[in-house]
């Protein structure tokens, strides 16, 4: 399960960053890529809609939930992990 979390939140947000699956490094963070606030947002939503969870993200105040760390992809495809794993555990 693990793969595949980690390979569905990086070609979310390739697509969000209009990049190639292979360009997105773990170390990379979203405004590195190119990402903005709306892509921030569009991601968490496709991430939502892909593992079928509810990220505990606020938009407006995205450095306020430290549970969900948007610092780095790979930050974010742990992040998702947990939720999954709580979520469908």
């Amino acid at each position: 399960m693990a793969a595949d979390v980690k390979d569905t939140v990086l070609s979310i947000i390739a697509q969000q960053a209009v990049l190639e699956v292979s360009d997105v490094k773990p170390e990379a963070t979203l405004e590195s890529l190119g990402i903005d606030s709306l892509g921030l947002v569009e991601s968490i939503f496709a991430i939502e809609e892909a593992f079928d969870i509810s990220v505990p993200f606020n938009a407006n105040e995205p450095e306020q939930n430290a549970d969900f760390d948007i610092s780095t992809v790979g930050s974010i495809v742990a992040a998702v992990e947990k939720l999954v794993a709580e979520q469908h555990g």
